[in-house]
């Protein structure tokens, strides 16, 4: 049985303006399992949320972490808890 965490990612670099959400959501319901969402923060990152099984979290950060997003990525900070719930699906906010 998988478990189930939480990925909270803040992406720096060129990714806001670029589609950056609208990818991040396309490819967390591609991995399927996954909810939470991607929101542009005032400093210019992108805080990404995301809840699910462990396996389909850690690929949604490869591929924030890989060079097939939008724009520019220079650096992906993540932290891995317990998950939360009140989720409905993966929202751009």
């Amino acid at each position: 049985m998988s478990e189930d965490v939480r990925l909270v990612a803040w992406v720096r670099g060129r990714v806001q303006g670029v589609g950056f959400r609208w990818y991040t959501r396309a490819k967390a319901l591609e991995i399927g399992g996954l909810s939470g969402f991607a929101l542009n923060l005032g400093d210019g990152r992108v805080q990404v949320v995301s809840e699910g099984p462990r396996a389909g979290c850690q690929r949604l950060l490869d591929w924030l972490q890989g060079d097939d997003t939008p724009g520019r990525v220079d650096g992906v900070t993540e932290i891995w808890d317990t998950p939360r719930g009140g989720y409905d699906g993966f929202a751009i906010r």
